[in-house]
C-alpha cells in the first residue's frame, strides 16, 4: 500500500530524479518548451510551479531558494551553442518568466500530448509549455467559401 506516499520514482534513485527534473526546469526557463515523456512531465510540473511562484515575490531571499532547488547555470546562445550567454537561467526566471505570470495565480506550465511514442518502450511523449511563453499549435481558420453575388 502507498498510504501518504507521493510523487513518481521514474525507475531512479532520488538523487538522479532531483538531477533529472533540475535539468528539465532548467531547459524548460530556457527554451520555453520541451519534449518529455508524460510521467515525467506530470512530475515536471510539481516541480516547477512552485518555483515560479517563488520568483514572482523577487525578493533576495525567493531568489536564493530558487537557486537551492536549481542548480543554476549558463545559458547557451540559440545562434551559436558553443557560445555561452551572460545571463543563468535564475536571472532569466527573475527577469523575464516570472513578470509574465504577476497576474496569474497558478497553471503557469501546459501538457499538450502528442501522437508520437518512443520506439524502445512505447513511453508516450507530451511537450511541457510555459503559458503564453511557448510556442502553441492553433487550429487553422475554417476557408469560408466565396459568396458570389447574383446581380
Amino acid at each position: 500500500m502507498r498510504h501518504k506516499v507521493v510523487g513518481r520514482r521514474l525507475s531512479v534513485t532520488p538523487s538522479h530524479r532531483k538531477a533529472i527534473l533540475r535539468n528539465m526546469s532548467q531547459s524548460l526557463i530556457e527554451h520555453g518548451q520541451i519534449k518529455t515523456t508524460l510521467p515525467k512531465a506530470k512530475e515536471l510540473v510539481r516541480f516547477f510551479e512552485p518555483l515560479i511562484t517563488l520568483a514572482k515575490k523577487g525578493t533576495l531571499h525567493a531568489r536564493r531558494l530558487v537557486i537551492s532547488r536549481l542548480n543554476d547555470r549558463l545559458m547557451t546562445d540559440p545562434k551559436d551553442q558553443d557560445v555561452l550567454q551572460d545571463d543563468t537561467v535564475v536571472q532569466k526566471l527573475f527577469k523575464d518568466v516570472a513578470p509574465t505570470f504577476a497576474d496569474r495565480n497558478g497553471g503557469y506550465t501546459r501538457i499538450v500530448k502528442t501522437a508520437k511514442w518512443r520506439i524502445g518502450d512505447g513511453g508516450e511523449i507530451v511537450i511541457v509549455q510555459l503559458v503564453g511563453i511557448g510556442k502553441t499549435q492553433t487550429k487553422k481558420p475554417a476557408k469560408k467559401k466565396k459568396e458570389t453575388a447574383k446581380a
